[in-house]
C-alpha cells in the first residue's frame, strides 16, 4: 500500500518514497496550452500550493522520469528542459524592509549559483532582471519563473508600521516581470491572499487571476473521486458520509473539494479534528486585519 505524503511538498520525495498522489498535471498543461505566460493562484494555506508549483518545476526542467503514469507523461515536451528561478518567502519572517531585501537578494544569489552565474546590479529589481536576461542568453530559452508564497513578507506585517514599506518593496520586485517579458517562458505566481491590482500587482497588470476560475477550480485539493480512487486502500470500514461531513466543503467555482491536509491526517489517525485550523488559520484572518 502506498504511503500517505504528509508535509510533502516534493514531487521527487513522493515519487521515490512510494507515496499516494492526486494527478493535477492536466492543469499545467492547459495553462501553457492557453498561451498567457502570467499566472496566478490564490489558496489557503496546507492547500497543496507548494506541491503544485515543484510539480510545475519538475515539469519545465525535464524529470519525465517523475511522471510515470501521470497525465503529462504522454503529453509534455520532454526534450527540452527550461532554466528556473525559484522564489518563496516561506521560511521565516521579515519584520523590516532591510530584512526583506536581504531575503531577496540572497534567493537571487542562490538562483545564480545554481546556473554558475554572477550578479553585479546592487539594485533589487535589476538583479532580477539580470539573473532573468543571463539566464535567457546562457540557455537561448525563456525562464520559468515560480514564487511561492508571494504575499507572506506583507501578510506577517499588516497591523504594523512597516506594512506600507513592504508592499511597495514587493510590487517594485515584482513588476520586473512586466517588464522582463522577453525574457520569460512562463510566470506562475501563489499565495493565500488576493490584493487588489492597485496594491502590490500595481505594475503587474498583466497576470491572469485563476482563482475563481471554474475551470482550475480543482487545480489544488482533492475532489470526491480523488478522495475514493488515490485513497481508497485506507478508506476501509471508514465512515465516507462522516469523513465528507468534517472534511468536504471547499469551493473555488467547482466541484467541492477536501482540505488535503485533513485528509491525510485523518487518514493517518483515524481521529476527528479540525486538523487545518489548528496549524493553517492564517493569523491575518483571525485579528481581523485582513
Amino acid at each position: 500500500m502506498k504511503k500517505l505524503p504528509i508535509n510533502k511538498s516534493i514531487l521527487k520525495k513522493i515519487v521515490d518514497e512510494d507515496c499516494c498522489y492526486v494527478d493535477k498535471t492536466i492543469f499545467i498543461k492547459q495553462m501553457l496550452d492557453a498561451g498567457d505566460g502570467y499566472w496566478f493562484l490564490s489558496r489557503p494555506r496546507r492547500f497543496g500550493k507548494s506541491l503544485l508549483l515543484d510539480t510545475i518545476r519538475s515539469a519545465f526542467a525535464g524529470e519525465k522520469e517523475l511522471f510515470k503514469g501521470l497525465y503529462l507523461e504522454k503529453n509534455w515536451d520532454w526534450t527540452v528542459a527550461y532554466p528556473i528561478v525559484n522564489i518563496s518567502f516561506g521560511n521565516g519572517t521579515q519584520r523590516c524592509l532591510d530584512e526583506f531585501n536581504c531575503t531577496v537578494n540572497d534567493i537571487l544569489n542562490q538562483n545564480a549559483r545554481k546556473y554558475d552565474l554572477t550578479l553585479e546590479s546592487t539594485s533589487l529589481p535589476y538583479r532580477f532582471r539580470e539573473l532573468l536576461e543571463k539566464l535567457n542568453q546562457k540557455f537561448n530559452l525563456g525562464v520559468v519563473v515560480l514564487v511561492d508564497e508571494y504575499d507572506k513578507p506583507l501578510l506577517d506585517n499588516l497591523t504594523q508600521d512597516v506594512a506600507g514599506e513592504m508592499r511597495e518593496g514587493l510590487s517594485s520586485f515584482y513588476s520586473v516581470l512586466k517588464d522582463a517579458d522577453r525574457y520569460l517562458k512562463f510566470v506562475f505566481l501563489t499565495g493565500v491572499s488576493k490584493f487588489s491590482k492597485t496594491s502590490i500587482f500595481s505594475k503587474l497588470n498583466n497576470l491572469t487571476d485563476i482563482s475563481l476560475k471554474p475551470d482550475y477550480a480543482d487545480i489544488c485539493g482533492y475532489t470526491q473521486h480523488d478522495l475514493e480512487t488515490v485513497f481508497k486502500d485506507y478508506l476501509k470500514n471508514l465512515d465516507l458520509k462522516k469523513i465528507k461531513a468534517w472534511y468536504d466543503g471547499y469551493n473555488f467555482l467547482g466541484n467541492n473539494l477536501y482540505n488535503p491536509y485533513d485528509v491525510l491526517l485523518y487518514l493517518d489517525n483515524k481521529v476527528f479534528k479540525s486538523y487545518w485550523f489548528e496549524t493553517g488559520t492564517p493569523s491575518s484572518l483571525v485579528n481581523g486585519s485582513l
